[in-house]
């Protein structure tokens, strides 16, 4: 039997799904070899042979040359042997090439099943080898569709499943863009393997910063954790493991280069890169950016970590953010429960307290933590000794200072106090004074 149908799909399925022919060609013959002993009834006495090049199909049923037949199916009369081969003998084996279009309707949906296993069974050797090893990592593909919610994409030797709930909110694909995703999981269906892809989980923006921030991938920077409101806001926390290496610069890029080819691959989602600490404190205010916090004050209650925070009247909405997201997204990555206050708020409470004893909820007794000199814009490190060397360690300190104190330290001049002053009186939520406004103006 000649099938150049056979061949063509054959071919198919090896271009299509990378499946090796020879894999194919063995997934048939074991397909019409079950099908030739459903229609027969025999054992193991058949063989099937498929020429690569022609497709053709020999079915080849093998029976015994006996005396006596008992077993037709595979035994055959030495009288019925020497019809076709004069030279056979008692005891030899003697072949005879079936029809296998004669296999009947049954015979063939058995060899039909046979192939689909065998198909899934190859392809799923071939998406295991491929993308086995990049479960959590980047892959990309083409968007070639949507079934119901779901976003079809094309990885080159399968397609995966991008789920309605694991897109980014409102994105949308026009067939042909190109795709990136995290490849979250592999599973096996009815159907063959599946490949579960994911556009909102925080590893997604996690292996972004990776791919775009080299000192990421070299091991300079550590991601200590990120968190993701999809398509809205997200909050990356960095440390530097080279003291000369300044991760959020790092991530940010040149004039913002690196984190906005991020955004764009996320569709807008807005970004707050944040300077890890070991501190509770420091890193609880350094997480509820862009606000700016006072005072931070951390205690542990029964089984939970609470900290009570400070901020100016005027940074209260920004700090809490709209519908609770920065405070709520804040809270997910320090893994602190955040309770926010302004300071005519703190105050009124601290006022209450001093009249009658500290009831359940009210703000700790204990001196809160003062955010640290290093939180404030374009403070370095060499800046930030000089300064508590001069006895200037807190923000407060530096938001009362006089402008020539600052001015006469090392590495300071009169431009760069009066803006360090008036970035720590914006950070207290001081109103600008007319000495701070003279000294921008002469400078």
């Amino acid at each position: 039997m000649v099938n150049q149908e056979l061949l063509s799909v054959i071919d198919q399925l090896h271009r299509e799904k990378g499946i090796p022919q020879e894999t194919l060609i063995e997934a048939i013959s074991s397909a019409i070899l079950t099908a030739a002993k459903k229609r027969y009834g025999g054992g193991d006495n058949f063989q099937v042979e498929i020429d690569p090049r022609t497709g053709e199909i020999q079915v080849l049923h093998i029976r015994r040359i006996v005396e006596t037949v008992v077993s037709p199916m595979e035994e055959v009369s030495l009288a019925e042997a020497m019809e076709s081969d004069p030279g056979a003998e008692l005891g030899d084996e003697i072949g005879a090439f079936l029809e296998i279009d004669d296999f009947g309707r049954i015979a063939a949906q058995a060899a039909k099943q046979v192939i689909f296993q065998k198909v899934r069974e190859a392809e799923w050797s071939v998406v295991a080898q491929e993308f086995g090893g990049r479960k959590g990592n980047v892959v990309a593909g083409v968007y070639i569709g949507q079934e119901k919610r779901n976003f079809i994409i094309d990885l080159g030797k399968t397609e995966a499943v991008l789920p309605f709930k694991e897109q980014i909110p409102r994105e949308s694909f026009h067939r042909g863009d190109r795709v990136k995703a995290l490849l979250l999981d592999i599973r096996t269906t009815t159907r063959g393997p599946q490949l579960i892809l994911s556009r909102t989980h925080p590893d997604f923006l996690a292996r972004l910063f990776e791919k775009e921030v080299p000192e990421i991938s070299e091991g300079l920077i550590e991601i200590k954790g990120v968190v993701r409101d999809p398509g809205e806001r997200a909050k990356v926390a960095v440390l530097s493991r080279d003291p000369n290496i300044d991760p959020v610069g790092s991530c940010v890029g040149v004039k913002g280069s690196r984190v906005q080819a991020i955004v764009r691959e996320i569709h807008g989602e807005k970004i707050d890169i944040i300077d890890w600490s070991p501190d509770p404190g420091t890193y609880i205010a350094r997480a509820l950016s862009p606000a700016k916090v006072l005072r931070v004050a951390t205690r542990d209650v029964e089984f939970d970590k609470v900290a009570t925070v400070v901020v100016a009247n005027q940074q209260l909405s920004l700090s809490i953010g709209r519908r609770g997201q920065n405070v709520r997204l804040a809270a997910k990555l320090t893994g602190w429960k955040i309770d926010i206050f302004s300071e005519q708020q703190y105050e009124a409470d601290r006022q209450a307290r001093l009249g009658g004893e500290e009831g359940e909820g009210s703000l700790p007794e204990s001196a809160p933590v003062l955010l640290a000199i290093e939180d404030l814009p374009g403070m370095g490190g060499n800046m930030a000794d000089a300064l508590k060397a001069a006895g200037f360690d807190t923000v407060e300190k530096i938001a009362d200072a006089n402008i020539d104190e600052i001015a006469g330290l090392p590495r300071f001049g009169p431009k760069t106090a009066a803006k360090l002053v008036e970035t720590a009186r914006d950070f207290m939520g001081y109103p600008k004074t007319a000495d701070v406004t003279a000294q921008e103006s002469a400078s």
